[in-house]
């Protein structure tokens, strides 16, 4: 069992709703718990089972949530910026909740998938460098691939600094400046250090998938939706 105050779990649910937001409702019999009118905002309940309504709104709990967005570029993995638009800003108000944030980075001008999520727990597995979880980038060179790159990046490229990267695997695809990249460690900008490491320049990045989910082709820019449970089931084994 899983007891939680009655201001917490809404307003976690419900960003709209502050704490106290909360207790000036329930002095006003606005909030009620199994059918019964709410008397105090601090009161306990079990998260899981109880059946919670403010202002006749059904709240539904979700323990975390983890939503797909495909990003548009120009917008910057934060939760907060000041300059430019945030991810957390495209997600509209009913996915809105405390404690969101994106598992993982991609770069202002790169597009693709990002995870929005609350369960830090994953996000930390996601973004440790022992776990090693995969992520495919479609790429789009300014000069054709050289005929090596293939071998070249599954030895390990060595790129500027002296870094030198874990195996990756690089899929060539019809165009000859154009392919698909995995790889199993996240350093800053990786993708298009290891191409200018091979004397190209990146012009068009794309994330299409994290460990074993794919971004939803049917997801337009800018647009979220939540994984599915096998997606989430997938995340976790990754």
């Amino acid at each position: 069992m899983e007891l939680i105050r009655l201001d917490k779990f809404i307003s976690g649910q419900m960003p709209e709703y502050s704490r106290n937001d909360v207790k000036q409702l329930c002095r006003r019999g606005r909030v009620a718990v199994n059918g019964v009118a709410a008397k105090s905002a601090d009161m306990k309940i079990d998260a899981h089972t109880a059946n919670v309504t403010v202002e006749g709104k059904t709240v539904c709990y979700k323990k975390n949530v983890y939503i797909m967005l495909n990003k548009p570029s120009g917008v910057v993995c934060s939760t907060r910026d000041g300059l430019s638009k945030t991810v957390l800003e495209l997600l509209p108000k009913n996915l809105l909740r405390q404690g969101l944030f994106p598992a993982g980075r991609l770069d202002k001008d790169t597009e693709g998938f990002v995870l929005i999520t609350d369960d830090g727990e994953l996000a930390h597995k996601m973004l440790s460098p022992k776990s090693h979880v995969p992520k495919r980038y479609f790429v789009r060179l300014e000069h054709d691939i050289c005929p090596d790159a293939e071998r070249i990046f599954k030895l390990g490229i060595t790129i500027d600094g002296g870094e030198k990267c874990l195996p990756a695997e690089l899929e060539l695809t019809d165009s000859a400046n154009e392919c698909y990249l995995t790889l199993h460690e996240g350093m800053y900008h990786q993708v298009k250090r290891m191409f200018e490491a091979l004397g190209n320049r990146v012009v068009y990045l794309k994330r299409v998938k994290i460990g074993g989910v794919e971004l939803d082709p049917k997801l337009e820019l800018s647009k979220v939706r939540e994984l599915t449970p096998e997606e989430i089931q997938k995340l976790i084994l990754s």
